[in-house]
């Protein structure tokens, strides 16, 4: 409208300076658990990340670390600073959105100013919000600013069309809208809330051609910063995800804007993520009812988490709060919505996109902590979903907020103050003080030390065989960004489903030629990576090695060599064919299969996947050429029947094969009660040397922690147990009353963290 006031725009960027404070100051000070170390790391070495890529969010992610860069903070600081910044953008943009929605329900700008305000604290102390902000475990805090800056730019737009203007602005809607494709779907989700305003606003506007010929334009050049997958993928960096090559730029184009559908076969699949084989919304993968049930357990933690009950489900203390909110969230739309219908309109359709569309869509299994028929945990999520709803939970604050400037408005209204009145805004910090105990992430070094006391367990040029997630993306992180252990060859094991993957671990184990150095190029496969014992406070050694006071010195009782061979030594065609359909097949009956030193034990009846095919052609190529190890989680271990072979040292196994009793110090635990958790054998002095001298636990871990914030990963803090229930055990069966007391203790610190 001609001569409407100015946004505020200083007082936005007040609100995301201010929101930008809180989220560093509770800043994860290193890497965390689950994605976040896959994140950082492909951040760090422009590397290719799961399905389907996120090359948007790697490229910014580097560019913003380079941007810090002479501030000298660490690599994993600078990448969750990235996170922090983008949900501190959006809560600015929240600001003006929400100054602009209040100009019908309060008259003085004074008030506006402080309901939006009030708005941006809920909505930034969600708990999910909050907890994906102070941390880079995810993707989605550039789409919660991407659909903020969307939603200010449509009312920017709608404000033109009233003042005469054109449609410019939804060229860079859509502009932005297939840009931010490249950092996740998730954006994508406002377009439906988008086009509903459209029309409401001006349908003409979408019965013009121009606008869609340039708009097509925009959506090609958004989509486009995919090619960076192909172009990268084809360097062959370290982490390279199903390795998204193409044949040519046009093929990989054309992949591109069909979403998978043509095109390089390679690229395509990665769009489509075809690796995660994505259930259809029929059948259900669980009741619809017990879906909607999870996300009711999610949007309850949003505004009281710490508040706790009997039931980890639906804690009756948090509800009052619940309701509270809810109801603010019901009387803003309704107070938005009586001068305003356009505007509330659209925040219902996003609204309901982002939520009851999510759950639909998403198709979950039962939520990790529902219980299941037959008590049967593979019908269960492996971990907690509520961040795929992060957006939905910040527009949920951000209705509560106006609800709250609405009702502080009608209590004025009684009182004839708004002065009077205003601690009811007060409200506004209730999420903020009962969430922070589960929200905050400062002193949390739990994941980056549990990647270096695991890699630590693991002798120089170790392949080490792992699981999933927790046990694998840390070592990367480490790996990757702070080059300490580079030595040793993490496998994980689903992913030796792939032929990509196996070609990578093969070409990385490489030895290296004349003239080939890995460190030259260290984000690039180029061969196997030396063993740098001066990395880190503590080192393996050869035999003779001098002491050093102000280090920790493993020595091993053979001289440090590196392998002869890669881990696996098979062409591509083999590869290819191990891990095509026909590579699956049943056992007639229970084979015994030599690995060398080492036999692998099959049960019949079982089915053989190509992970077990190539994960025996690792162990049989690399058994007496390096040392091979199985994270303590041990499903690879069991799967393979190698139990029986393997021998404790710190957080994995070493697999030896029959000679495992001969081997010196190692104690057989007589317990057959125990030995599922402790292993049957354990190098006592190896791992107690491990646990004593080499391990790190900073931030007060286990001692100074009240619980596990993030229960679905609660099995780190139960492998740390299990190391220490074999010491202990070890003492009680070998009559050692001091070392059993003071295992114990250990043990019953670490029990009671994982329960």
């Amino acid at each position: 409208m001609t001569g409407a006031p100015r946004p505020p725009y200083a007082w936005a960027a007040g609100a995301t300076a201010a929101v930008f404070a809180l989220y560093a100051s509770t800043l994860a000070p290193t890497t965390a658990f689950w994605d976040t170390s896959e994140y950082i790391a492909t951040s760090h070495i422009l590397g290719i990340p799961h399905p389907p890529g996120n090359p948007l969010f790697v490229l910014l992610g580097r560019t913003w670390e380079l941007l810090l860069a002479p501030l000298g903070l660490p690599v994993a600081v600078r990448i969750n600073l990235f996170s922090a910044a983008m949900s501190a953008a959006a809560h600015g943009l929240w600001f003006l959105v929400v100054h602009e929605l209040l100009g019908g329900v309060v008259s003085e700008r004074r008030q506006r100013l402080l309901g939006a305000a009030a708005a941006v604290v809920i909505s930034a102390t969600a708990f999910t919000v909050w907890n994906q902000s102070n941390v880079n475990e995810k993707v989605y805090t550039v789409s919660l600013f991407t659909v903020a800056l969307l939603t200010w730019l449509a009312l920017r737009w709608r404000a033109g069309v009233r003042s005469g203007g054109g449609d410019r602005l939804l060229v860079l809607v859509a502009f932005i809208l297939a840009l931010s494709v490249g950092n996740h779907l998730m954006a994508f989700l406002a377009a439906p809330a988008l086009a509903v305003f459209v029309f409401t606003v001006r349908p003409a506007s979408l019965l013009r051609p121009r606008l869609y010929g340039w708009g097509v334009l925009a959506v090609l050049v958004g989509l486009s910063v995919h090619l960076f997958l192909p172009l990268r993928s084809a360097l062959h960096p370290t982490i390279n995800e199903a390795e998204p090559t193409c044949e040519s730029t046009a093929a990989a184009m054309l992949s591109v804007a069909t979403w998978g559908q043509a095109g390089c076969d390679d690229l395509s699949a990665a769009l489509r993520r075809e690796q995660y084989d994505k259930p259809p919304l029929l059948p259900r993968q669980a009741p619809l009812t017990m879906q909607v049930a999870n996300f009711v357990q999610y949007l309850d933690w949003q505004w009281s988490r710490s508040v706790q009950g009997e039931n980890p489900l639906l804690a009756l203390g948090r509800l009052p709060f619940t309701l509270l909110f809810l109801m603010l969230c019901a009387v803003g739309l309704a107070a938005v919505a009586r001068h305003d219908r356009q505007a509330a309109l659209y925040g219902i359709v996003l609204l309901a996109t982002l939520t009851a569309g999510l759950v639909v869509y998403l198709n979950f299994k039962y939520g990790y902590s529902f219980a299941t028929p037959g008590n049967d945990r593979t019908l269960n999520e492996v971990r907690e979903r509520d961040y795929f709803f992060l957006i939905g939970f910040s527009v949920f604050g951000l209705w509560a907020g106006v609800g709250l400037c609405a009702l502080w408005q009608r209590l004025a209204a009684r009182l004839r103050s708004t002065r009077a009145a205003a601690p009811v805004l007060l409200v506004a910090l209730v999420p903020g003080v009962l969430n922070a105990p589960w929200a905050e992430r400062s002193g949390d070094y739990a994941a980056r030390d549990w990647a270096y006391n695991l890699l630590m367990s693991v002798e120089p040029y170790g392949v080490l065989f792992t699981n999933g997630d927790n046990d694998t993306f840390p070592l990367w992180y480490l790996q990757e960004v702070e080059g300490l252990r580079r030595d040793v060859i993490v496998v994980v094991t689903s992913y030796l489903n792939t032929p990509w993957y196996a070609r990578q671990i093969r070409d990385l184990s490489r030895p290296c030629g004349p003239g080939e150095d890995p460190d030259s190029t260290p984000t690039r496969i180029v061969c196997q990576r030396p063993y740098d014992p001066s990395r880190g406070p503590a080192a393996y050694v050869a035999p003779g090695t001098p002491a050093d006071p102000t280090r920790v010195l493993i020595e091993l009782p053979q001289p440090i060599r590196a392998p002869s061979g890669p881990v696996l030594d098979l062409d591509d065609a083999t590869i290819d064919g191990v891990t095509s359909p026909e590579g699956y097949f049943r056992l007639d009956r229970a084979r015994s299969i030599n690995l060398g030193a080492a036999r692998a034990n099959l049960p019949a009846d079982m089915i053989v996947l190509p992970w077990h095919q190539l994960a025996m052609a690792i162990i049989a190529r690399s058994l007496g050429d390096r040392p091979v190890y199985f994270a303590s989680s041990g499903t690879a271990l069991h799967t393979l029947g190698l139990e029986d072979q393997v021998v404790r040292q710190g957080l994995a196994y070493r697999l030896v094969g029959a000679g495992v009793d001969s081997l010196p110090g190692v104690h057989r635990v007589a317990d057959d009660r125990v030995a599922p958790v402790t292993g049957r054998r354990v190098d006592v002095g190896r791992t107690a040397t491990l646990v004593d001298r080499v391990f790190v636990h900073r931030g007060g871990i286990p001692d100074a922690w009240a619980f596990w914030p993030d229960r679905p990963s609660a099995g780190i803090p139960n492998y740390y147990a299990w190391a220490y229930a074999a010491l202990t055990q070890a003492a009680l069966e070998g009559g050692d009353a001091a070392s059993f007391a003071r295992w114990r203790e250990r043990l019953l610190a670490w029990q009671t963290l994982g329960r």
